[in-house]
């Protein structure tokens, strides 16, 4: 039993990467699955897609790499986060399609609990905002608009999971119901203070205690699963959302050490030690991971889209076939020409948090075309990655050298991206050997619960950078790029 199966379910698709006993990947399959948008603004997900993805890319990584389970020492999981799902206690069957992260329909209830002054209660409670963004609404909604779902919740026949709490009911065939910290932490139910079920909160949303899972440490005992699925029972002892996942395979053990994934969207996280920080500048407190049963807090922005805006440029605008092209548009642009471009296409996320405006382009002429629109929304990740950076510098206000930003995701693979991030925040941007942290996270976690990896000064020790980015730009271009940016999101706030 000498490897690892990683399991990275995501927005888009779900991937399996099976890593060996020295953490390096042996293979990887992926597997993407159908969007369904019902309403503007709704986001959702077939239960069945997630489910079947993930169970056809572990096998398919386990026939790849010529592995059965035996050779399987655990698993680990890392998902998207916030995604709802609900479901029946005996039969498996969901009530509703996954409501994902990305959804926006229940911003009328977080104004209306707003309005009601119950915002700060819930931030000093689960250190997150009345946003639609987090579980909570969304199982809220689930229960309110499902006929006899929430009769059926009352009786105790329904359980609710984010996504790694349903595929862990899934792998073990119904028996086991728990999720991690992290995983809770971004629900709108948790305490993160006090590590549990905040009754106060489900009493505000109207949700039965009973439907929650139990809450576990990242690296725990989290079940088998059910023999027939791959041979054998296989362990499952490593759990954590996306982002806490990269920040775990991005070796964030130090308070002060901040890590930004740019996925779909783009998240950015900044170890703060046991200690949860409040911020005064409209960022999440968050559990980073949790482990012997001891919490690790960070701050973290969210920015709700990210690669998302070249998919649109290639989906919607149909400008480019691939993403990789907007590398060399960007390069080709007219260097005269200021298009800014805000892709609040639902809503602007940290530090503004307003779900109801949408996206806006700037500076526009009779000769911006493809190479223009691709600049501006490549820049629009950096400028949003230093609004984030600049949030958090306010609120972590420890003395110290000059910060270092660790990127991964698809994005970082983008040389100018990466360049223009490193060049607006004025900082170094430290892109890892290995791009996918998120799985490796995960993959740590469940291998070093079960003595396959070292512990976490062994793991620290193995990260290695591939490339530092160093800023390359003057301070008067820095500083009326972004003045221009200001300008535009601001016009788009008050649109």
């Amino acid at each position: 039993m000498t490897h690892i199966l990683a399991i990275d379910q995501g927005t888009t698709s779900s991937r399996a990467i099976i890593f060996n006993s020295a953490m390096a990947q042996v293979t990887s399959a992926q597997q993407e699955f159908t969007q369904h948008y019902p309403n503007s603004g709704w986001v959702e997900h077939n239960p069945a897609d997630l489910w079947d993805s993930t169970l056809a890319t572990c096998r398919a990584a386990l026939s790849q790499a010529a592995l059965t389970s035996g050779d399987i020492a655990a698993i680990g999981i890392t998902n998207q986060r916030e995604t709802t799902l609900v479901w029946d206690k005996h039969t498996g069957e969901p009530v509703y399609n996954a409501i994902v992260w990305q959804d926006r329909r229940t911003a009328p209830q977080c104004q209306k609990l707003r309005d009601l002054g119950h915002e700060q209660m819930v931030t000093d409670r689960t250190g997150l905002r009345l946003d639609p963004y987090f579980s909570g609404t969304k199982l809220s909604w689930i229960l309110a608009n499902v006929p006899g779902a929430r009769e059926r919740a009352n009786a105790g026949d329904l359980l609710f999971g984010t996504v790694d709490c349903f595929l862990i009911w899934k792998l073990t065939k119904g028996a086991v119901h728990v999720t991690d910290a992290t995983n809770a932490a971004r629900t709108l139910l948790y305490d993160i203070c006090k590590g549990r079920w905040s009754h106060m909160m489900c009493s505000l949303l109207e949700i039965p205690v009973c439907m929650l899972p139990k809450v576990l440490d990242c690296a725990a005992d989290f079940g088998w699963t059910d023999p027939s699925l791959f041979g054998g029972p296989i362990a499952i002892c490593g759990v954590a959302g996306d982002q806490q996942a990269a920040t775990v395979g991005q070796a964030c053990f130090e308070p002060g050490m901040m890590k930004s994934t740019y996925g779909t969207g783009c998240f950015a996280l900044l170890n703060t030690g046991a200690t949860p920080v409040t911020s005064k500048n409209r960022l999440l407190t968050t559990i980073a991971y949790q482990l012997n049963g001891t919490p690790t807090y960070a701050l973290e922005g969210s920015i709700f889209i990210a690669g998302a805006v070249v998919q649109w440029l290639r989906d919607g605008l149909q400008i480019i076939d691939h993403a990789g092209e907007t590398q060399a548009l960007a390069e080709a642009a007219d260097s005269g020409q200021n298009v800014v471009m805000v892709p609040a296409f639902t809503g602007l996320g940290a530090p503004y948090w307003n779900a109801e405006c949408r996206g806006a382009i700037f500076g526009l002429s009779r000769n911006s075309g493809p190479a223009e629109f691709s600049r501006a929304a490549l820049e629009s990740v950096g400028f949003q990655t230093r609004d984030l950076l600049q949030a958090m510098q306010a609120d972590w206000n420890q003395s110290g050298g000059q910060p270092v930003l660790r990127v991964d995701g698809g994005m970082s693979a983008s040389n100018w991206t990466m360049q223009f991030v490193s060049d607006i925040i004025d900082a170094p941007v430290d892109r890892p050997e290995f791009l996918e942290t998120t799985a490796l996270g995960a993959a740590w976690l469940a291998g070093m619960h079960c003595g396959l990896y070292p512990d976490m000064a062994g793991f620290a020790k193995t990260w290695a950078c591939q490339t530092r980015f160093t800023p390359d730009m003057d301070s008067k271009t820095r500083q009326d790029k972004y003045a221009g940016w200001t300008r535009a999101v601001q016009a788009t706030l008050s649109a």
